[in-house]
């Protein structure tokens, strides 16, 4: 063992740390460590020494003396340099916050390894995915990405290796900054889904959390805010307090480094946005992992004059013929891997154009996996018909096949695994699953991004404002008229009069819920109604989270609108009833006066009941203590429970309420208003406004109500999208057309995404004069 080794192995003893715990401290690789105790490697790099000693927090000269120092060339420094500096550390977490950050841990490790097997990832073996070192410009100096002293002279780190070696590399970079880059479908996202995994089984000090870009408006949310609403939206059990109660779980994970953020698609941040984003994540220090397309990101760098600080940065590679050779005939299920053959011999063949082209659009991992599914099981078309020249004149139309048989051959493969709700799947034909999922692809555009997110609470959004409006006035015309029938046959009423009443009440009540729901639409045409993740409390508790009070504000306004329009359509029904029934005109003596005196009254009746009902509502709010394995089914069954317990809160509330405020209206304004009656017809009518108003506001102000009203039966009808809809997003899953991103789905690829949303716009006549197509290059 020489001194050195005996040194570093003495103070590694005295820090108590094993070498793996040194190496991921240091990113100085376990192996460079064991050779340097037992004597095996006695020339040490500068930069090696530098880091080792940051790691062990003493100096260069501690852990070597000068003369010892070498360089890579085994030649004396001159002079020992200044101490690394130190980087931000992630905080220790105890009790509470450490149950939490064990539980998203769980969740992270089994929602990228379920990601893996539905990608077939290591199915017969993983794609050789190599990377070489990115452009300088594109990255920062290597002492500032070491994290040197001033004066410190720093050597470029061995970032060589490939994909079982993603962590390892990762861990050599002292400032745990990286820039993953890659052209559209290079397998970026799935190397940041191998380092995530392979730093979890080995340990990690910090929980590596994927999360994709493309949401993000680094104008009006910073990077650690952004981060949290995303662990809120994903990991709901981190809405609880710690136990100061000062702020949520989320936050302290966020803010005291116990996550370290991979940012998954700064390419699919809006193009105008870019810069900005840099400049943002420039102003943090945390550990990060970023992956780009190259020209994106370096127009972005351009932008701001700057890369990324402290970050290294890889770029990766194609795939070559010979990989396709190895890989493509294994995957064939049924023994048609000769079926590869002529592709392959005309791909390795120099200057066989067709067999140019076909390597050329099968190097990289996103096309190799749309050809491994359109021919693996031989059910098909054989391979060798790529090569036509007639049909695939050039690389695009290749891609662009690849693309086009994907879904069919999902649907034509294989019988779809059976649902998590435990029902037999529903067998859709190929034609069917290819327009939904294009109905659902287009409706991921928006003006303002490209969004990547299916959220099933957005999913209804989908829809003009008219046509949204129109759907929950009908929705809420149906409740109040039923509503009215249930509670007006207990009434001394002759049965054409309850007849009447409700058939006149609810187009009533449909027109106000309807102009109340479209008052709260906001510009550009989102309506921002989220899944609640709160349960009702009846005592005040400090982990109570309140929404935004702006949110909050046009809600109770919508509310109070909703609330005058509904009582004074009441009174106009309820005038019209009696005309028709009694048969005198609408213009009778006293009739108009009476009529306007009674749209006043119903009106202040039921907008201050709204008010103040729907106000203790939100003052009855606390968190929704739900599991951290949050998926689609599971967040929508939370909401519908939430509903429910509305509901059983609201019809009460509102009957009593009405009936109430009615009696002291009566009381206040007798005389001014005229002679007033209320009595037993006030209670009748708060009961039957608080079962069908109460029934009316889930559809028109409730996530859960959007979905079924809108996605669950309007969508349906129009034939856009099935009527089980969830089933068909859970059976799109499990064909891996889709995969799971905590509450949301997301296109197995965003090129297929892109794919889709064309080809839906192509077959819909209403944009057919329209400019919508995607760039030719998406990301992957």
């Amino acid at each position: 063992m020489t001194e050195l080794g005996a040194t570093l192995r003495g103070l590694r003893s005295t820090a108590k740390l094993t070498q793996e715990q040194l190496a991921e401290r240091s990113g100085v690789s376990v192996r460079t460590i064991r050779r340097l105790e037992n004597g095996t490697l006695p020339d040490a790099r500068l930069a090696t020494i530098n880091q080792l000693a940051a790691a062990l927090q003493v100096s260069p000269q501690t852990l070597s003396p000068p003369a010892a120092l070498l360089d890579g060339s085994g030649a004396e420094a001159i002079a020992p340099p200044p101490p690394a500096l130190t980087g931000r550390s992630p905080f220790q977490v105890h009790g509470v916050l450490e149950e939490a950050a064990g539980e998203l841990a769980r969740e992270i490790r089994r929602r990228w390894r379920r990601e893996e097997d539905q990608r077939q990832v290591r199915d017969p073996f993983q794609l050789p995915v190599r990377w070489r070192p990115a452009p300088a410009d594109l990255v920062d100096r290597w002492d500032n990405v070491q994290r040197l002293g001033p004066g410190a002279v720093a050597e470029p780190l061995d970032l060589s290796g490939d994909l079982p070696d993603v962590a390892r590399v990762y861990r050599r970079i002292p400032s745990g900054r990286l820039v993953i880059l890659g052209r559209a479908g290079a397998g970026k996202s799935m190397l940041a889904v191998r380092l995530v995994l392979d730093l979890l089984e080995s340990g990690c000090s910090q929980i590596p959390v994927i999360f994709g870009l493309g949401a993000w408006d680094p104008t009006a949310t910073s990077l650690p805010d952004w981060l949290v609403g995303q662990l809120l939206r994903d990991h709901p059990h981190l809405a609880g307090r710690t136990p100061g109660g000062t702020r949520s779980l989320a936050e302290a994970l966020i803010h005291g480094d116990a996550v370290l953020p991979v940012l998954d698609g700064f390419d699919e941040i809006a193009e105008g946005l870019r810069a900005a984003a840099l400049r943002e994540l420039d102003t943090t220090s945390t550990a990060l992992v970023l992956t780009s397309r190259r020209e994106e990101f370096a127009d972005a760098v351009r932008a701001t004059g700057t890369p990324l600080v402290w970050a290294a940065g890889i770029e990766l590679g194609d795939i070559t013929p010979d990989d396709l050779a190895h890989y493509l005939p294994r995957t064939a299920r049924s023994g048609n891997g000769q079926g590869w053959d002529p592709v392959l011999a005309a791909a390795r063949e120099p200057g066989h154009a067709a067999g140019t082209r076909v390597a050329e659009a099968l190097s990289t991992p996103l096309m190799v996996a749309l050809a491994r599914v359109l021919y693996a099981d031989g059910t098909g078309p054989d391979p060798d018909e790529l090569l036509d020249p007639v049909r695939f004149p050039d690389t695009r139309s290749l891609e662009e096949h690849l693309l086009a048989g994907f879904v069919p051959a999902l649907y034509r493969s294989r019988a779809p695994e059976r649902a998590t709700s435990g029902r037999p799947p529903k067998a859709w034909s190929a034609e069917q699953a290819g327009r939904w999922l294009g109905y659902l692809a287009h409706g991921l555009a928006t003006p303002e991004a490209d969004r990547h997110d299916l959220a099933w609470w957005q999913i209804g959004d989908n829809l003009r404002r008219t046509s949204r409006t129109l759907a929950v006035a009908l929705t809420a015309a149906a409740t109040v008229t039923a509503a009215t029938w249930s509670v007006a046959w207990l009434t001394p009423l002759a049965p054409v009069e309850v007849l009447l009443l409700g058939l006149l009440l609810g187009p009533a009540a449909g027109l106000a819920f309807g102009l109340a729901h479209a008052l709260t639409i906001r510009p550009g045409g989102r309506p921002g109604i989220e899944p609640s993740r709160t349960r009702l409390r009846l005592r005040r508790h400090r982990s109570v989270v309140r929404g935004p009070r702006r949110a909050l504000v046009a809600h109770l306004g919508g509310v109070l609108a909703g609330g005058f329009a509904m009582g004074g359509g009441t009174a106009l029904s309820m005038t019209v009833e009696r005309s028709l029934y009694y048969g005198f005109p609408l213009t009778a003596p006293m009739v108009p006066e009476a009529t306007a005196v009674n749209i006043i009254f119903f009106g202040l009746v039921f907008a201050t009941a709204g008010i103040l009902v729907f106000g203790l509502l939100g003052a009855l709010e606390a968190p929704l203590d739900t599991s951290s394995a949050a998926t689609p089914s599971s967040l929508l069954a939370a909401n519908r429970t939430v509903v429910a317990q509305q509901l059983l809160l609201l019809v009460p509330l509102l009957t009593i309420t009405i009936a109430a405020i009615g009696q002291a209206l009566v009381i206040a304004l007798q005389g001014a208003l005229g002679p007033l009656n209320w009595g037993m017809a006030g209670l009748e009518t708060g009961a039957i406004a608080g079962i069908g108003g109460a029934a009316a506001y889930v559809f028109a102000f409730t996530a859960w109500g959007q979905w079924l009203a809108l996605v669950r039966f309007w969508l349906p009808l129009t034939g856009r999208l099935p009527w089980n809809t969830s089933a068909f997003l859970d059976d799109a899953y499990h064909r891996g057309a889709l995969r799971r991103c905590g509450a949301v789905y997301q296109f197995r690829h965003v090129r297929l995404q892109h794919h889709l949303a064309r080809a839906h716009r192509r077959h819909d006549d209403r944009f057919a004069d329209a400019d919508l197509s995607a760039p030719a290059t998406d990301a992957e």
